[in-house]
C-alpha cells in the first residue's frame, strides 16, 4: 500500500511531480507545492479534463477569465479541457498537496 503523504522531498526549489497512473486515457498525479506558483504570464490549456483535489495545504486558482478560486483541504475543482488557468499561489509555510486525474 501507498501513501499520498509518504515520501514527500524535504527540499522542493520546484514543485514536485509524481506520476500515479498513467494510460491511454486517464493520467493521475500527486503533486508537491510549497510556496510554488504558475509565473506570471503563464497559463495551462492543457488538452485534457482535469479533476483536482487538494488534500493538504492551501492555495489559489486562477483563471484568464479572472476568477479566481481559493482551495482548502477537501475543496475540488473540475477544470475542462482548453480553460486557460493557473496556480497563483500556494501555502509557504506547509506542503499543499494535490491530487489530479487528467482524463479524455
Amino acid at each position: 500500500m501507498k501513501n499520498l503523504f509518504a515520501n514527500i522531498p524535504e527540499d522542493l526549489p520546484n514543485e514536485f511531480l509524481e506520476s500515479l497512473v498513467n494510460t491511454d486515457s486517464v493520467r493521475i498525479q500527486r503533486i508537491v507545492s510549497k510556496g510554488h506558483a504558475t509565473p506570471e504570464q503563464g497559463w495551462y490549456d492543457q488538452q485534457t479534463n482535469e479533476f483536482v483535489v487538494l488534500l493538504k495545504g492551501a492555495a489559489r486558482i486562477e483563471y484568464e477569465d479572472g476568477r479566481v478560486v481559493s482551495l482548502s483541504p477537501g475543496d475540488w475543482l473540475q477544470i475542462p479541457a482548453h480553460t486557460k488557468h493557473r496556480v497563483a499561489w500556494t501555502e509557504k509555510t506547509v506542503e499543499t498537496v494535490w491530487l489530479a486525474v487528467h482524463y479524455s
